[in-house]
């Protein structure tokens, strides 16, 4: 199972039809160029998970991931969505 289709069920695990009406998971792009992701623990069983900040500094191959008042935050360059997505599949799964 690739990054993506892992991210389609741990959203889908963790709707409870209530809980998606406010919380979810925000991906879009930024003009540096790269990508941002955004997932709202809030009201799962990971709303007080915590992880260590993950930096990766460079001029073309840069990352960084933190979970900042319950919601998963992780930017990166334009090759970086799937590992993003690692990231936080590595963190929800105690990696």
């Amino acid at each position: 199972m690739d990054q993506i289709e892992w991210l389609e069920k741990w959203y889908q695990k963790t709707c409870n039809r209530h809980r998606e009406h406010f919380y979810g998971i925000e991906i879009g792009t930024l003009d540096n160029p790269g990508w941002y992701i955004n997932i709202d623990l809030r009201e799962t069983q990971y709303e007080s998970l915590k992880m260590d900040e993950i930096k990766k500094e460079g001029d073309c191959d840069w990352m960084r991931c933190v979970i900042s008042d319950g919601i998963f935050k992780g930017v990166g360059d334009c090759l970086k969505l799937k590992e993003i997505i690692q990231v936080f599949k590595d963190v929800i799964e105690g990696k």
